[in-house]
């Protein structure tokens, strides 16, 4: 069957029709558009625990990845995980999906990441391991550049967040990566963000310590931030007073560095980490500075550009204006995806 839409699509808010699979189709419900959404910090193989994300199999991917189709996500950017699932998803064919881009593994010493959610990688092994994902199919890598320490456990031990490699090691890892065409997401929340942008990374993942001037280098090279608000600044189930405070501080900061990204060609992107939406991810960009066009930028067509991605064939509409309400991005009124209705 054929699909048609007419009405405004965002975030130019152009007028336009457009067709799915032929001229005379069925008009899709909706008045509004975005030209596929794509969530590019999501962990399709990671479960909230406990004592943090649990890894998971085929068939929770499967359904991560039904569950963001039907929200309007088209392309999807797995940052760590089960490699054995998401690299295996990114080298499908499979058009009846979101596409997927995946980093494999998480790249961290030991002692530098929740223990059961990865394999520790030494820092004289990192390269091989990046070759390893690299033969395999990854298209980014997902370096864990700072952590606190971890006991064998499984909890966070203390507040105090660390370096995990040593900057020469991280610029040898990112040259290797750069080399074969392979880029590199780096997650960062303490300074430390100044010296692995120094070394050549491509994105920071949640960046909560990004300064202004951090954001003049990583633009030069036309880097891109994904904040993960999601993940950031919600309030935790069992929140104490100072973890509420620590939480509101950066709340507060990120609301007044976000708006700078734009003005020094930062790329800012959606994630929905292991806890948020992308429809989620909007509003609290909205709530945090950018406006409701560059926040649906930052979902739609321009990770769609820095991800060297294409928006054809790819669809979410919706009744009411998003600009006037983003709440609305959460209840879609159609989808399409490569080129077929699936909502």
């Amino acid at each position: 069957m054929s699909w048609v839409f007419e009405g405004t699509v965002l975030p130019t808010g152009d007028t336009a029709r457009l067709t799915f699979g032929g001229d005379s189709g069925q008009r899709l419900p909706g008045r509004y558009a975005v030209p596929g959404l794509v969530d590019a910090h999501c962990h399709l193989t990671l479960a909230a625990g406990p004592n943090g994300p649990e890894p998971q199999g085929a068939a929770f991917a499967n359904g991560r990845l039904a569950e963001l189709a039907s929200a309007g996500v088209s392309a999807v950017r797995d940052v760590g995980g089960n490699r054995e699932v998401t690299l295996k998803l990114a080298r499908s064919t499979d058009d009846s999906r979101p596409r997927v881009l995946a980093a494999g593994r998480f790249l961290a010493p030991n002692g530098c990441y929740f223990p059961q959610a990865y394999e520790p990688v030494a820092p004289e092994d990192l390269l091989a391991a990046v070759e390893a994902e690299i033969a395999d199919g990854a298209t980014w890598l997902k370096l864990v550049g700072d952590f606190p320490a971890v006991g064998p456990d499984g909890p966070v031990r203390g507040s105090k967040v660390s370096p995990t490699y040593e900057l020469d090691v991280v610029a040898a890892m990112v040259e290797l990566a750069h080399s074969r065409d392979v880029r590199v997401a780096a997650h960062v929340n303490t300074d430390h963000v100044s010296g692995l942008i120094h070394a050549g990374i491509d994105s920071v993942e949640h960046g909560t310590a990004l300064t202004e001037e951090d954001l003049r280098a990583l633009g030069a090279r036309g880097g891109a931030w994904t904040p993960t608000l999601c993940a950031s600044v919600t309030p935790g189930r069992k929140e104490t007073p100072e973890q509420a405070a620590r939480r509101e501080a950066k709340s507060e900061y990120l609301a007044s560095i976000l708006p700078l990204a734009e003005r020094y060609g930062v790329r800012v992107l959606t994630g929905s980490d292991v806890v948020g939406t992308v429809a989620r991810e909007i509003d609290l960009l909205v709530n945090h500075g950018l406006s409701v066009e560059q926040a649906i930028t930052a979902a739609s067509v321009g990770a769609q550009e820095f991800l060297g991605l294409t928006g054809a064939g790819n669809l979410v509409t919706y009744d009411v204006d998003p600009r006037a309400d983003p709440a609305v991005l959460a209840t879609p009124a159609a989808v399409v995806l490569n080129n077929r209705r699936i909502a």
